[in-house]
């Protein structure tokens, strides 16, 4: 499964924010998407899982524009999970993750044995069996968020999308997440595009980057092709080293 853009324009009121960008994401990777702050990395998520209509070209999807694709079958090939969800007050970890089997269930379908077997796999990759009858606002930040992960793999999609899934987190909780994530990945094959904001940590854990600037693409790549000296610069206004990080030979961007 690819999913590639074809000269994406994305903007609010008139404004782009993103101009002509083409881009494909292969099967079976983690990408992860870098740039500063209002370059237009989480409109482009939201693009991808057509949250955000284009001014101008395509998301394509197995060579189908997704804006064509019927909802419920396009749920059951992506699976997205925003910034900051937010949890019904009371709700219990496994009745979150529940809420991930919709598009596979008709509105009054009966609860069948593989939905039951996706909940509690996603439970067990996530390591929150023990807390599936907590309540989501009884738990720590790093847990909450290892919840809403569950959710979006209990969904069973071979395509995440994932919009800065460690913010709000610390490091420790950070590398928890990043490190399931990959995983998965190499376990199941799972394709996860998520918008990050470490550059250290999404040099670790990606095997492609995507760098963007102002309203433009600054660099796509293997990470030790896209972190340089000169695109930081171009990107962030940013001076850096840019140095192999000494357990994982990867590219460690050190600020100047």
């Amino acid at each position: 499964m690819s999913l590639t853009t074809v000269d994406l324009s994305l903007g609010y009121d008139d404004q782009n924010v993103i101009e002509g960008l083409n881009l494909t994401f292969s099967k079976g990777q983690m990408v992860s998407i870098l740039g500063p702050n209002g370059c237009g990395k989480s409109t482009l998520l939201k693009a991808m899982a057509r949250l955000q209509k284009p001014s101008a070209g395509q998301v394509v999807l197995d060579g189908v524009d997704i804006n064509t694709r019927d909802t419920r079958a396009l749920a059951r090939e992506m699976a997205i999970l925003p910034q900051a969800p937010l949890a019904p007050e009371g709700i219990s970890v496994a009745d979150l993750v529940k809420r991930g089997r919709t598009p596979w269930r008709g509105f009054l379908s009966p609860w069948r044995d593989e939905d039951s077997k996706a909940c509690h796999d996603a439970l067990a990759a996530v390591q929150m069996q023990d807390l599936a009858e907590r309540p989501i606002n009884e738990l720590s930040g790093g847990q909450r968020q290892r919840a809403w992960i569950a959710l979006v793999l209990a969904q069973n999609a071979p395509l995440l999308l994932l919009d800065e899934p460690t913010t709000f987190l610390d490091l420790v909780h950070q590398i928890e997440v990043l490190s399931l994530l990959r995983k998965r990945n190499k376990e199941t094959g799972l394709t996860v595009i998520s918008v990050l904001h470490d550059l250290n940590l999404a040099a670790r854990y990606s095997d492609q980057l995507v760098l963007l600037g102002h309203k433009r693409l600054v660099a796509a790549g293997p990470p030790n092709q896209v972190l340089t000296a000169a695109n930081l610069l171009d990107a962030f206004g940013l001076k850096a080293r840019v140095d192999p990080d000494p357990v994982t030979n990867t590219p460690m961007v050190i600020p100047l």
